[in-house]
């Protein structure tokens, strides 16, 4: 069976000077579990990595078994697969992070929450923030002048928040180049 390209999206490492892991560390974390082709990108826990596992849950569970018993935290992480990186920013909407006037996130959801069960407990800020799901992601747009007004800071405080985690619109893109270009090289 050939390898599917994945990527982790690992919450709450390195923020706040909490949890902090150095990407080497990492990056031999997920060696050791079995993981191969491990690379990773920026300080905020983003894992590429490749996997003969088809089940999401199962490997969600092995790759946060695995963060869990190396640094000693409740690891909570995001996996997506090639395909399903395609589809987010295939899906994101018209025109996103495309004006400069705005700032914006994606918010990746961990399996099985769905975004139209998000967007019920998400508030926006008229006229600051606009927020529209899709696919297992949220797309959270906030104008920059008005950033302080912003709802998005509400949503870290909920209990739902345990199940999610937040990328900028320009790591995500290149996290999906990351993966076209070592998808090609298969």
């Amino acid at each position: 069976m050939a390898s599917r390209q994945y990527v982790a999206l690992l919450r709450g490492i390195n923020v706040g000077g909490k949890n902090i892991i150095k990407m080497n560390d990492l990056k031999i974390c997920f060696e050791k579990a079995g993981f191969g082709d491990v690379v990773t990108f920026i300080q905020s826990g983003n894992v590429l990595f490749a996997a003969d596992e088809l089940n999401a849950a199962k490997l969600t569970a092995k790759v946060e078994k695995a963060l869990s018993a190396t640094f000693h935290y409740t690891s909570r992480v995001v996996v997506r697969s090639h395909e399903q990186m395609q589809e987010t920013v295939g899906n994101a909407p018209r025109g996103f992070g495309q004006n400069d006037a705005y700032k914006y996130n994606v918010i990746f959801l961990k399996e099985p929450l769905e975004a139209r069960e998000v967007l019920k407990a998400v508030s926006t800020k008229e006229g600051v923030d606009e927020a529209t799901g899709k696919d297992g992601a949220l797309y959270f747009a906030t104008l920059k002048t008005r950033a302080t007004s912003s709802h998005l800071p509400r949503l870290i405080g909920t209990p739902i928040y345990q199940n999610m985690t937040i990328r900028n619109w320009n790591t995500t893109a290149r996290l999906l180049a990351l993966m076209d270009v070592r998808a090609k090289a298969v």
